[in-house]
């Protein structure tokens, strides 16, 4: 599993945008804009976007990569049930054991999650699917879009388990000012890819492609995600609400192989498609990358007003600058924030999940599936 290393007041809208109603995906843009494609695929011909190699043939192979992040999520399969929340429930009922402060945290995250990894799905299934015409890279969205599923599943168990008003919770990304703005950022990025008239094939609009994928893998899951994994898992280092905690370090981990995953697939279409990687577009990245450190950081304000857990908003300023440089030399861009450092190095070890303590034994294995984690 990779390392954290190898990662790498803004206003609203007047108006929210709104999500399109897709009924069903159309067929893949290379279909619309491509001859048919007829004869033996060649593993040479295959590319990321605007192929026209046949998309149902998985092989021969050029991107590898792709596969073996496939197979390695798979590896990783769990399931939010199997993890207990008994400890969390007794924890919840009992008026001493949390701090107004941290339920506040607990609330105002499950708040931002469960929606977050469903506009995930909806981006992968009914948007970046359609665009990607390399067949292995569809494999793993295929698995990636069953992940954003579980991760799903595992903020309603928390919520359920918990007994949380569901009304409040699931309505939190229309209601919680700081949720609502990066919502509202992220959705209309969101549109340009399930927009059913939406197709490649043009210069402009390949740059839209690239710029929405950058935002989804860099923006949404690579940097709205980590101040409430911070909290969370801080949280669990403290041993309170572990469940919900073991849980968000199997979505941690998950979510850093679909950046990475979402890096890779940027960095191959800026390969194969170098005029698509202008000097005015790199600024224009740059600038989103900025406004979401922002938003972030509000967002870390709105959760955590007074210091808790041994954190603070100021922390999570340095730490989004830091997370914000590592994802723009990802993807080939200079550093942002410059001198900007990691408060929370603890974090590498969350994300670095290799190793789990067996449920009935006292060794430790490699984690495949299920299991709990030791807080040691």
């Amino acid at each position: 599993m990779l390392s954290f290393e190898d990662d790498v007041v803004i206003e609203q809208a007047e108006a929210k945008p709104q999500l399109h109603v897709v009924s069903a995906p159309p067929a893949p843009s290379v279909a619309a804009n491509q001859p048919a494609f007829t004869g033996r695929v060649n593993a040479s011909d295959k590319r990321m976007i605007n192929g026209q190699t046949d998309v149902n043939q998985l092989v021969p192979f050029k991107y590898h990569w792709a596969w073996d992040k496939y197979l390695a999520g798979c590896a990783n399969h769990w399931m939010p049930q199997e993890v207990s929340m008994s400890r969390d429930i007794a924890q919840w009922k009992d008026s001493t054991a949390l701090t107004e402060d941290e339920r506040l945290i607990v609330k105002r995250n499950l708040g931002f999650f469960t929606t977050a990894d469903s506009l995930a799905a909806n981006n992968i299934v009914l948007g970046t699917y359609r665009h990607i015409t390399a067949p292995e890279c569809r494999q793993y969205l295929l698995r990636q879009g069953f992940e954003e599923a579980i991760h799903t599943h595992a903020y309603q168990y928390i919520v359920e388990s918990l007994g949380l008003d569901e009304s409040e919770v699931f309505n939190a990304y229309q209601e919680v000012a700081s949720i609502k703005a990066k919502d509202d950022f992220l959705i209309p990025f969101i549109n340009t890819l399930t927009d059913p008239a939406f197709k490649t094939g043009t210069p402009e609009a390949d740059q839209q492609l690239l710029r929405s994928l950058i935002v989804f893998a860099c923006i949404m899951e690579g940097l709205f995600f980590y101040v409430g994994f911070v909290q969370i898992l801080a949280l669990g280092r403290q041993n309170k609400m572990q469940g919900a905690a073991e849980q968000y370090q199997y979505i941690l981990r998950d979510e850093s192989m679909h950046c990475n995953f979402g890096i890779d697939v940027i960095n191959t279409i800026k390969l194969e498609n170098p005029h698509l990687w202008t000097a005015e577009f790199r600024d224009e990245i740059r600038g989103l990358i900025q406004h979401g450190v922002e938003l972030e950081y509000q967002y870390a304000e709105a959760t955590m007003p007074r210091g808790v857990l041994g954190l603070n908003a100021t922390m999570f300023k340095e730490y989004l600058r830091f997370i914000a440089n590592r994802r723009c030399q990802q993807i080939g861009l200079d550093a942002i924030y410059l001198g900007a450092t990691n408060p929370f190095p603890w974090m590498s070890e969350m994300m670095d999940l290799k190793k789990e303590k067996n449920f009935f034994e006292t060794r430790v294995t490699e984690y495949q599936t299920g299991g709990a984690l030791s807080w040691d």
